[in-house]
């Protein structure tokens, strides 16, 4: 099974792949990763600004180790937010069947009410050097991006209200998770 967790920037998707090999034993792919190995190594002129190029660069590349892994009935975490709108089109019926898909997006109220905690525990897996660019106004612009698009496509997202509870045990809400 490959599970694909995608959202705004913060919202934890890099904590719950850890949280999900932690508890089922999934390795994870951070998109960020990749991402950083093909702008360091000089494959790619773009930079970690270009977020729109960038996800149209490596979803051909994610897509095919989906693939793979799918082949070859390993599981897989793939976790970022390059994971484009519409990525089911990508895969033949086969694969979906074999594809779980997840995007956290927090709300309003959680924003404006959490704000200071969403930065506190900006770093809990990753360390981010300079998170200047992370402010109230881009944090609630981005998640209500996500919502909308979640909206445009059918998509259901799991929703940050009230307080932070997205844990591994996210996937047994899911009827087809075994």
């Amino acid at each position: 099974m490959v599970v694909l967790i995608t959202g705004a920037s913060h919202t934890g998707k890099t904590l719950l792949a850890q949280k999900i090999l932690e508890k089922y034993k999934f390795p994870y792919l951070s998109i960020d990763h990749l991402k950083m190995g093909l702008i360091r190594s000089g494959y790619t002129e773009l930079t970690a600004e270009d977020d729109f190029k960038l996800q149209e660069y490596m979803w051909p590349i994610i897509r095919e180790m989906i693939k793979t892994a799918i082949e070859n009935r390993q599981n897989l975490v793939v976790e970022g937010a390059y994971i484009p709108f519409g990525w089911e089109k990508s895969f033949s019926d086969e694969y979906l069947k074999e594809i779980k898909y997840y995007c956290l997006v927090m709300s309003r109220r959680y924003i404006e009410n959490s704000f200071s905690e969403i930065k506190e525990y900006a770093s809990e897996i990753e360390n981010r050097r300079d998170d200047s660019q992370c402010t109230e106004e881009t944090v609630l612009r981005d998640n209500e991006y996500y919502r909308d698009m979640c909206l445009k496509y059918g998509y259901t997202p799991i929703l940050i209200d009230e307080c932070y509870q997205v844990d591994a045990d996210i996937l047994c809400t899911d009827e087809n998770f075994s």
